[in-house]
């Protein structure tokens, strides 16, 4: 079931890889804009979107796409979900850490999820029921039982505005009990790392559905567990994640709220 699917999003997260490997610290720095402050875009964003959009409007022209740079259209209750390049900063500065995202959505959340890093040849894969892989062998979330002794991964941005005395505050909580905590740029990767078992919890504030569409899919069927930071299951309408072990999360949901347990 959902093999077709499943193809398709591998192949379109391919295409557009490749896209991006040829312009890849080749960029003219007149083809580089801000969406907003400290937001860019690029001609590679660009064309890697069209190139994958090429793909998947092949395989299903039935399906609806949402793209980070071209926006909605079609069918809004299956539809692909796509970053195109997540880690756009990364990749203009040459910082060699970016990926493509791609994802199957239905009224019933992922269906299938596709986390390309091209230039480590990565391919992180889930499908809805069936499990994950890396380089098409099964994997797993680690094996991490608490928040003490942890690596985690996070974010922050600009954009995080008024959010950043919470996440600040937040930070200065979980540091102190964690192995080490990295901060690398691309979402979908850090959730593809955590799916893997590099990364043994992740947590962020007001991502994007692009950013997380493919992820969340991966951290799901490795076996992880995903809430928002209220603890609830609204993370997707929100961008607001924490992820992790079945053991790390909790705990680590807990510190997020300042509580010394999820359940006080």
């Amino acid at each position: 079931m959902y093999d077709a699917q499943r193809e398709a999003c591998v192949a379109s997260a391919q295409a557009g890889g490749e896209v991006l490997l040829g312009f890849f610290r080749k960029l003219d720095p007149a083809t580089i804009t801000e969406k907003t402050k400290n937001d860019v875009v690029s001609e590679a964003d660009r064309a890697a979107e069209a190139a994958i959009r090429r793909e998947l409007e092949f395989c299903f022209p039935q399906y609806g796409f949402v793209g980070e740079e071209g926006g909605s259209h079609g069918d809004a209750q299956i539809r692909w979900i796509v970053d195109p390049l997540d880690g756009t900063l990364n990749y203009v500065q040459g910082f060699p850490h970016w990926c493509v995202s791609v994802a199957l959505w239905d009224a019933d959340g992922p269906v299938t999820g596709c986390v390309l890093d091209p230039l480590r040849g990565d391919c992180f894969l889930a499908v809805r029921g069936q499990g994950a892989t890396w380089n098409g062998r099964p994997m797993r979330v680690s094996q991490q039982t608490g928040l003490d002794g942890a690596f985690l991964a996070t974010g922050f941005a600009f954009q995080l505005g008024d959010r950043w005395p919470r996440f600040n505050a937040a930070l200065g909580r979980v540091f102190p009990r964690a192995k080490g905590i990295r901060r690398a740029g691309s979402a979908a990767l850090d959730l593809a790392h955590v799916a893997c078992g590099i990364f043994d919890g992740y947590f962020e504030l007001g991502l994007k559905p692009w950013d997380i569409a493919a992820g969340v899919l991966l951290v799901q069927e490795a076996g992880g567990i995903i809430t928002d930071w209220e603890g609830e299951q609204g993370w997707f309408e929100s961008g607001s994640l924490v992820t992790g072990t079945r053991g790390v999360q909790p705990e680590l949901l807990g510190e997020l709220r300042g509580q010394n347990s999820p359940m006080d």
